[in-house]
């Protein structure tokens, strides 16, 4: 676990950004029944995360993707941390939607970008990889050149890798959920006892609860 990721942990635990309830699940809007919700939105509202957050996100980005030249956040939770990490770096920001909107001039990009920009796009959190994937396509089949993402989370998950490395598009995350997890064991936030459900969550998601993981 490396420094950044350690904190960026603390800070989403600190705030409660982060919940976890192995033995109170959430239920996803796909129906997956999950021991933890993340909410990277929450850091907005605490001066001293959300300019860690901008500052280690530049860092990434320039060392990941030096050559970046543009960044673009994805509605709706990227568009804030994609403003204030373009605002840190100088650079030119737009943001974009997964699908157009159904209305007015039903943009899907917001901004202009310049065609031969290099576009790094910007997300808070990743699960599956599915909201991201769509706007590096569409960015894509418009002809820009995007070389890669980042985000501030990610579960983890093998099924986002698959996408992601089909979709040809690296990425990186400030921290991730098996670091999440040492650091609520760490802190008393979690009981061990409660650490291999949460494990097998993360191994397959879609039947945890299904199958009887966690009940």
């Amino acid at each position: 676990m490396n420094d950044t990721s350690s904190k960026v942990a603390q800070y989403l635990l600190e705030i409660k950004a982060v919940k976890l309830e192995p033995s109170d699940p959430f239920t996803w809007s796909s129906g997956w029944y999950s021991p933890i919700y993340c909410d990277n939105r929450v850091t907005l509202s605490y001066p001293a995360i959300r300019n860690f957050l901008k500052n280690e996100f530049a860092k990434a980005v320039k060392a990941h993707f030096p050559e970046a030249t543009c960044l673009v956040g994805v509605a709706t939770a990227g568009i804030a941390l994609g403003a204030l990490v373009a605002d840190e770096m100088a650079l030119p920001y737009a943001y974009c939607r997964p699908k157009p909107k159904e209305h007015g001039m039903k943009n899907q990009l917001e901004g202009r970008i310049e065609k031969g920009a290099k576009i790094v796009v910007v997300e808070d959190l990743i699960s599956t990889g599915g909201s991201s994937i769509k706007v590096v396509e569409y960015l894509r089949e418009e002809g820009y050149d995007v070389i890669g993402m980042g985000a501030i989370f990610t579960y983890g998950f093998k099924q986002a890798g698959n996408n992601f490395k089909e979709a040809n598009c690296e990425f990186f995350t400030l921290s991730n959920y098996s670091d999440l997890i040492k650091e609520a064991l760490a802190i008393g936030y979690v009981k061990k006892a409660e650490i291999a459900e949460l494990e097998n969550w993360r191994k397959d998601p879609a039947i945890w609860k299904r199958d009887g993981f966690g009940f």
